[in-house]
């Protein structure tokens, strides 16, 4: 089974938690080869890679995620799963942190997001997107 967005149930719990304190976004994503566009997308026939749609998603929402306050803090390329089911493989993995939940869904209200997104959905076979509370990391790893 396939996640790309999410659905009902999570996205009342999200709304559901604080939204007055920052958050973490973790993001795993895992690729199309092949982006796939609604046929009356712009770029529905360029023959974009899912690679090369989902850095047309980063470009074009990073000026809103800034301007809502947000930035990514962490980003990596997966090389192997070292606890979990070796099936499952990431090809892009990141972290953004917002200064509220309030930002992050101002983020996805945001009407040139919503257009955005698209090139998101065109790329991706796979997601995970979970919302981290911020801690203080100290000698013992969690404080």
């Amino acid at each position: 089974m396939s996640h790309v967005d999410p659905d009902r149930e999570a996205w009342a719990i999200f709304k559901s938690l604080p939204r007055d304190t920052p958050i973490n976004m973790l993001n795993l994503i895992r690729l199309k080869p092949l982006a796939t566009y609604p046929d009356d997308h712009p770029d529905a026939r360029r023959g974009l890679t899912g690679m090369d749609a989902y850095r047309l998603y980063a470009q074009t929402t990073s000026p809103i995620l800034r301007r809502l306050g947000g930035r990514t803090i962490w980003a990596g390329a997966p090389q192997v799963i070292v606890t979990g089911p070796q099936t499952e493989h990431w090809d892009i993995a990141f972290v953004a942190e917002y200064p509220t939940s309030d930002a992050f869904m101002a983020m996805v209200r945001d009407p040139d997001y919503r257009v955005f997104v698209q090139h998101r959905t065109a790329a991706t076979a796979d997601s995970r997107l979970i919302r981290c509370e911020t801690r203080p990391i100290g000698e013992q790893f969690w404080s």
